[in-house]
């Protein structure tokens, strides 16, 4: 490795810490395992946007965030209508609302992408604007359109185009529960219809990036479509649990355990 390419890498894993959704999102997912994610949030490199947690421990890692005084610089991130992306509006409407009494700060609901692989636009355009109004202005809206099940990008771009047309304030390749999570072939088309529908909407890539290197690629990929200065938590994120030790360790890092996350 040569010593600009440390260097370029050394920035990128800055970048990306930033970025970070730290995620965990397992079926044995208890208190003390939400406890101890929030634990790594503190680094010596400054800390994730966001940690994503189940609602059911949305209080948990509140008082967790309170305890090592990021309350106010990290972000509680939830999920609904999760990881099925099933086409009751209504229950994703509940949930979504329910996650923001709660204390979320952001919601990732999962859009009917089944429903629109069946040729139905309006269930998808429709949970998402009723997940929208849920959040009463009081939360982000991030829609997972799960790419890896869409597959054909024409349907990518259509889920994508929906999402936004619904009021999607992010959206976002994956679950972390299918076969195929984030790639950079999607998050080109979902980028490109962020850029074309020239509205402020944010991107997030999730499950699949684990290292530095790959989070590179999408940063860059991000920097070359929409510009560099778009590429910051407001507009960007990395949803991931085992990216952030691979990220300490290119930066000379500390001895940190990997969430054992889904993503």
């Amino acid at each position: 490795m040569t010593a600009s390419t440390s260097i370029e890498l050394n920035q990128a894993a800055r970048q990306a810490l930033s970025l970070m959704d730290l995620t965990s999102l397992n079926d044995s997912d208890t208190d003390a395992t939400i406890e101890a994610l929030c634990q790594q949030l503190k680094t010596p490199y400054g800390n994730p946007a966001a940690v994503c947690v189940y609602p059911q421990f949305i209080v948990t890692a509140q008082r967790a965030l309170t305890a090592h005084k990021l309350n106010d610089v990290v972000r509680i991130a939830s999920v609904t209508n999760f990881p099925n992306g099933g086409d009751d509006i209504m229950a994703a409407a509940r949930e979504t609302r329910e996650a923001v009494a709660s204390g979320a700060n952001e919601v990732d609901v999962v859009f009917p992408y089944r429903a629109l692989m069946a040729g139905d636009e309006e269930t998808g355009r429709e949970l998402v604007e009723m997940s929208k109004a849920a959040c009463g202005g009081q939360a982000l809206l991030k829609v997972i359109i799960e790419s890896g099940e869409l597959k054909e990008p024409a349907l990518i771009k259509r889920a994508s185009e929906l999402a936004i047309e619904g009021g999607a304030d992010f959206i976002k390749t994956s679950t972390g529960k299918v076969a195929t999570n984030a790639t950079l072939e999607a998050a080109e088309i979902m980028l490109n219809v962020i850029k074309a529908s020239g509205k402020d909407v944010g991107f997030k890539a999730a499950g699949g990036v684990r290292t530095v290197e790959e989070a590179a690629q999408y940063l860059a990929l991000a920097s070359k479509i929409m510009g560099s200065a778009w590429v910051t938590p407001a507009h960007f994120r990395f949803g991931a649990s085992s990216l952030l030790t691979n990220l300490l360790n290119t930066l000379g890092g500390v001895d940190s355990a990997a969430a054992e996350g889904g993503y």
